[in-house]
């Protein structure tokens, strides 16, 4: 189930965010026993204090992919800032833009992350913008050559699940860059159907990180993610309007004449 990702090949569809994680070495179990290779960061959790404790670069295994979130930033100025800095920090050019348009919902301000989209792609980033789910967007975002998209399937931490499994499936279809589902997944089930629906990835952060044990629901979610994966390549049964037997009837009937 690997796939090409931002220069790299990739094992795992399952993304993991650390923002919320009540204690970063479950990142190197989580690495180790479930094979999760990426791991989103927020530049501002990253403690370069060596006096103030340990950092959360010094729990996430050398030879997994982190992926800088510029969670925080209100325009294209702030996120290209943000990315600089992560990048320099981390050494890693995976970016996820993340800009928040406004704070009830914190949606993302798809025209500012366009912007910052272009000026990263140039500063040579590997760019993943977090969008709302918008087929142009995701189009003009393909243009600037991005490396994936990646639309919510929900508000942040709503744990609602796809909402808006007809614009996504859209985007699924009508671009040729992955598609990462990220935000509002709170259930396994949620990451099967967002990988049934053709989704590239998933990115789960709140329902793993708050849950009873993270480890083994990330755990949970990682069998979810491959059998959805799995599911959609075989190639999923069409619905129908009325019912089908499972089991054939003209035998039977035949004989009861």
């Amino acid at each position: 189930m690997q796939f090409e990702i931002g220069g790299k090949i990739i094992n795992n569809r399952l993304f993991v965010g650390t923002g919320k994680l009540p204690d970063y070495s479950i990142i190197k179990n989580m690495y180790e026993e479930l094979k999760i290779e990426v791991f989103v960061v927020a530049v501002r959790r990253i403690n370069t204090d060596i006096n103030k404790g340990n950092s959360i670069l010094d729990f996430i295994p050398r030879d997994a992919t982190i992926m800088i979130n510029t969670s925080g930033a209100r325009n294209h100025k702030e996120a290209v800032k943000i990315a600089l800095i992560g990048r320099e920090i981390t050494g890693s050019n995976w970016i996820k833009i993340e800009i928040t348009g406004e704070m009830k919902y914190l949606l993302p301000d798809n025209e500012e992350t366009i912007k910052a989209s272009e000026i990263l792609v140039k500063e040579g980033f590997k760019v993943f913008p977090y969008i709302s789910p918008d087929l142009i967007i995701a189009k003009k975002l393909e243009e600037k050559g991005v490396s994936a998209v990646m639309p919510l399937g929900s508000p942040i931490g709503s744990n609602k699940g796809i909402d808006s499994e007809i614009l996504i499936k859209a985007i699924i279809n009508e671009i040729s860059i992955p598609v990462i589902i990220d935000a509002g997944i709170g259930k396994p089930s949620h990451a099967a159907k967002a990988m049934e629906l053709g989704a590239d990835a998933v990115l789960i952060n709140t329902a793993i990180a708050t849950s009873k044990d993270p480890l083994n629901m990330a755990r949970a979610f990682n069998y979810a993610v491959k059998a959805g994966r799995l599911a959609y390549e075989i190639g999923l049964p069409e619905e129908k309007d009325y019912a089908s037997a499972s089991s054939p009837l003209y035998d039977l009937i035949k004989s009861l004449d």
